[in-house]
């Protein structure tokens, strides 16, 4: 389930789909871009929470984390759509 983001967040995953796209990355590279964010931690768990990023464990270093960028005209139109079913059942 996708759910709507924060300006603040939106912002940041704009700028890592500008540089990833649908390419995977780690919380290191995601620093990198975002110019080490004080916030990433938080920003990365309230972007997975809210359905917009993909993890997976780094099969090398079961310790790092790999993430996964949803594309954002899919999660728009996922959001659309569970927003219209919302509504029809609430009618």
């Amino acid at each position: 389930m996708i759910k709507h983001l924060p300006e603040w967040i939106m912002k940041r995953y704009a700028k890592l789909w500008h540089r990833f796209r649908d390419r995977e990355f780690t919380k290191e590279q995601a620093s990198d871009v975002l110019k080490s964010d004080k916030s990433l931690a938080v920003f990365l768990s309230d972007l997975r929470k809210a359905g917009w990023v993909s993890i997976k464990l780094n099969e090398g270093d079961a310790r790092k984390t790999i993430y996964k960028l949803k594309d954002p005209q899919e999660a728009i139109m996922e959001l659309v759509k569970e927003l219209s079913n919302g509504k029809k059942n609430n009618h």
